[in-house]
């Protein structure tokens, strides 16, 4: 059990350090100005534009770091600091989620299998870990009985949950690609800006990164510690 505190402690703190980061470059890059002073707002909506994309609104949601395209009702949701803000880092976000939007338009397979999986990742990332706990207090250790069952199907729910965090890891890169291929070429930023807005996605992408090398971390050490004890 300790060798599992150190693992999520490790994680966590990884984890951290990765986010402080990212919120380190996202305040840096907040103030590099665009110099088309063009809003994250706008910056979406011509986005969504260029790539025919018309049923999509850009909305803004209250909240730092709360920006997301929600495929249900087809909206780009844009916390403020982007919604309202000409810099890099908002450009970089804006066009980001829309990236997603394109990724729906166009049936993106990743994006597809990641949004079947989000309502059983929904209800298993809530209850695995009760599973595999309960199990192993009813004796799974020992590898007889209903309490190995029991930390069995908490371990499969646990492994379709790690899936999903891979599975999230093409879509975000994917969604970073376009937004950074359409900034580009229709050259939307000038050249210091479009740094900023690559630094800040990198980043960004490394916070899936680190989230699905701990899911798997915590899925490993679980099946060693159910499957490995087995008499």
């Amino acid at each position: 059990m300790y060798t599992y505190y150190i693992l999520i402690g490790a994680i966590a703190l990884v984890s951290w350090l990765v986010s402080n980061k990212l919120k380190s470059k996202f305040k840096t890059y907040s103030k590099v100005h665009l110099r088309n002073g063009m809003t994250g707002k706008e910056i979406a909506e011509k986005m969504l534009a260029d790539n025919g994309i018309r049923d999509v609104r850009v909305i803004s949601t209250p909240g730092q770091l709360t920006d997301h395209y929600n495929p249900a009702n087809k909206t780009v949701n844009l916390s403020e600091s982007v919604y309202l803000h000409a810099n890099a880092a908002a450009a970089a976000v804006a066009a980001h989620e829309c990236g997603h939007a394109v990724q729906h338009a166009q049936a993106y397979s990743w994006l597809t299998m990641r949004s079947q999986l989000v309502p059983a990742v929904n209800i298993f990332s809530k209850m695995s870990q009760w599973l595999v706990f309960g199990g192993l207090v009813l004796g799974a250790a020992s590898g007889a009985g209903i309490g190995f069952w029991v930390s069995i199907v908490g371990l499969l729910m646990m492994g379709i949950a790690t899936l999903f965090s891979f599975i999230t890891l093409p879509v975000e890169y994917d969604a970073s690609n376009r937004a950074l291929a359409w900034l580009k070429n229709k050259n939307m930023l000038a050249p210091n800006e479009y740094d900023g807005a690559e630094d800040a996605l990198k980043w960004a992408a490394r916070t899936y990164l680190v989230a699905a090398l701990g899911a798997l971390a915590s899925l490993l050490y679980w099946a060693m510690q159910i499957l490995g004890n087995r008499n």
